[in-house]
This record gives structure tokens, sequence and C-alpha cells, in this order.
């Protein structure tokens, strides 16, 4: 699968005072099609360039990932955003901990899947689960992945568009991603929301539909990121940036050709990764979604590694929009310092220095702009503001 070529500049990376100060990292990692770059950087060869060895550890939960990771077992991991940001501002559970997201892994590629129950009773639109739910008063319970976590805030965003409040008209539970199909089957949950592959999995399984992508709710959104300790980064900078210059070129290497592609989901796909059918991880890893109701579409935002740079660059307003949706579901009970928080973690400087010495585009802007799927434009000028802006919320001081 790998790229032959090896630039002088990249060896230039393996020696002297910019030689990794760790040559074998651990990486953790959760059995996710967006897991990809990971498992491409590690099994394919774009790591010993740099002078490092990455050994995968596949995680059974985000709980028992982010435990590894503070605990020193993982050096970095394949991570939600929205878990970076809760153990950094003390509300992910466990141990509270200074962290930094290395560069963004992927945007778009999570489904909003309801059950086949609900399919048979006609309940195939958000129109009719809204109806469902709030005039006739059913009751349904819902799963995500991890309760500071993406699938929660997409779930929570969604649902609350509908007019439906996430925290009061059903139910939540958390669930870990490559169980959700088992838990449709025995009739344990209505719905959920996880990575790819699970929604395709659920249709091909005959357990239900897709019936929002998470880029219908925000297209391009950012999704899972390399996460470290900030500990990880101050003591070994060297490692950390050739880390990124690894996963970078993987990245860039997946998105190359509609081959990459492919050859990228039939490696995913084996038993120490993904472990699930390929036929439930190339269609979407190519673009190509079908809901399991009769309709079929080519994506204009689906999963991307890289987009020239977009997908990877850890912008301070998609940090900030994290901590505006815990405050606004009453996570944080006040606002935080919302942009000093997000310099913190956001390792731009870092990421920079990786991509520039790769010829990969760095935005001069530590912003973007972005219109969710309700008509809310978010920027990041005004996070405080954004958060007490919606209808429904969960906040005591709105």
């Amino acid at each position: 699968m790998t790229d032959s070529t090896t630039s002088l500049h990249q060896l230039a990376w393996v020696a002297g005072s910019d030689a990794p100060e760790k040559s074998a990292l651990n990486l953790g990692f959760m059995a996710l099609s967006d897991a990809a770059s990971l498992i491409v950087a590690a099994t394919q060869g774009f790591a010993q360039p740099y002078g490092l060895t990455l050994n995968l550890h596949r995680q059974s939960s985000w709980a028992v990932l982010r435990d590894r990771l503070l605990n020193g077992e993982l050096d970095a991991a394949h991570c939600l955003y929205g878990l970076v940001y809760g153990v950094q501002l003390g509300i992910g559970g466990g141990t509270t901990a200074d962290m930094a997201v290395l560069m963004g892994l992927c945007q778009n590629g999570q489904a909003i899947n309801l059950s086949a129950a609900l399919q048979r009773d006609g309940v195939t639109s958000a129109d009719a689960l809204r109806q469902l739910v709030l005039q006739q008063g059913a009751r349904l319970t819902l799963a995500h992945t991890f309760p500071t976590g993406t699938h929660a805030l997409w779930l929570y965003y969604w649902l609350a568009s509908l007019g439906i409040h996430p925290l009061r008209d059903v139910a939540t539970l958390v669930v870990p991603p490559a169980q959700m199909v088992e838990h449709l089957r025995a009739g344990r949950i209505d719905g959920f929301c996880a990575g790819g592959p699970w929604g395709a999995h659920a249709i091909d399984e005959g357990m239900g539909f897709t019936v929002a992508t998470s880029q219908a709710i925000w297209p391009d959104h950012p999704e899972k990121v390399l996460a470290a300790t900030r500990a990880f980064v101050e003591e070994c900078p060297n490692a950390a940036r050739a880390l990124v210059m690894s996963l970078l070129d993987a990245s860039r290497f997946i998105e190359a050709s509609e081959e990459n592609r492919r050859s990228t989901a039939r490696l995913i796909s084996g038993a120490d990764y993904v472990d699930a059918p390929l036929a439930s991880i190339e269609p979407r890893l190519l673009g190509y979604y079908q809901d399991g109701l009769g309709h079929a579409w080519k994506d204009a935002h689906a999963l991307r590694f890289h987009g020239d740079g977009a997908a990877n660059q850890p912008w301070l307003s998609d940090g900030l929009w994290f901590m505006t949706q815990f405050r606004r579901w009453g996570l944080l009970r006040d606002d935080p310092d919302y942009l000093g928080v997000a310099r913190q973690v956001q390792q731009q400087a870092l990421y920079r220095e990786a991509a520039q010495a790769l010829g990969i585009p760095v935005a001069t802007d530590e912003m973007r702009s972005s219109t969710l799927l309700d008509g809310r434009t978010w920027d990041g000028t005004d996070p405080a503001g954004y958060a007490r802006g919606f209808a429904l919320h969960a906040m005591d001081n709105a």
C-alpha cells in the first residue's frame, strides 16, 4: 500500500537534535472506520522514515481508552474531540489532566440510526420521530458512545433542532460503538449515534436505517483527533511532531486515489482492527450512502481524512464549539475561559511545523466559519453568547 518514495526532508527529522525521544509509541484506537490513518501509518511503513515504530492497541470502550491514555499505557490515541475537552475541564469522568489535540484525524462520517421496529411503524423521518415523541409521548431510548463525546453532541443537536429535548424527552445511555448493532437486535435501544461502519452494518443486518448523517448536521464537522496528554508533548516534542508527520503522510495517502481508499477499507476491515464486513466499510469510505429506506446518494461531505490539510488542522473554533455544547447541556455550570482553554489544548504550533515540513497548506486563521442544519452560524467569535442562544438547553442561568 505504501508510497515508496522517502524524501530527504523526512529522513532529516530522524537524526541529531530532532530525533524522537521515544522510538516506539503505543497508540490507542477504537474499532471505527475513522481510525484508518493510524492503522495505515502503523502497518504500511509511514512512521519508519521519522524514526518511529507505532504499536497499535485496540480499546474496548472510550472510557478504557481515556484511562490508559491518562495513566501512560498509551502515548497517544484516536480520540473523540469532546472526550479531550471533557478531561481538560474535569467533566470527562476519572482524573482531570492537561490534554493536547495534536491534529484532526477526520471530518464527517458519523450516523444516527433508528431501529427496525420504528421503521416497521412508519417512523422513518425526522418529522415522524418528532410526532412520536412530542405528540404521542413515546419514551425512546437512544444510545451514544461517551458522555462528552461527539456522538452525544451530534445526537443532542439533531434532536434539539426538531424541538425534542435530549435530556428530558428521551432517555440516553452509553454503549461502545461496536456493540450498537447487538443492542438494537436485543431491543435494548431504539436508535443510536455512532461512527462507521456501525450505522451501515446495522442496515446490512436488517436492524434499522440511517435517519441522519452527522455531515447533514454540520458539513465538514470536526470529529476524531490525535490526542495525548500535554505532559507527553512537553516531554517528547520531537516524537509528537514525528507522529503527526507520519499520520499526515498516511492521511494524504488514503485520499490520493479511489484505489487507496479501497485498499484502506480492506486493511481496516481485518480482525485486528475494525473487525467488520468490508461491505459495511467500503461504500461509505468511498462516499456512497444508502439509508436502508431505498435512498442512495454520493455524499458531498463524506468521511475525509485529509482534505489538503483542512481536516487535520486543529482549529481553535473546533475546540471552542465542544465547550459551548458542554455549557448548553449543563455539563459546565459556568462559562469557562473558552479561548484560553482552547489555546492550551490545540497544539497549533506543533501542527504547523509538521504540516509545513510536508508542504501541506496551513490556514493563517485560527477560526473557521460553518452553518449548521438549524441555520445557526458558528465562527468562534462569541462562544458564551452562542451557548446561550439556543431555545433548548439545560442551563440554570441562561
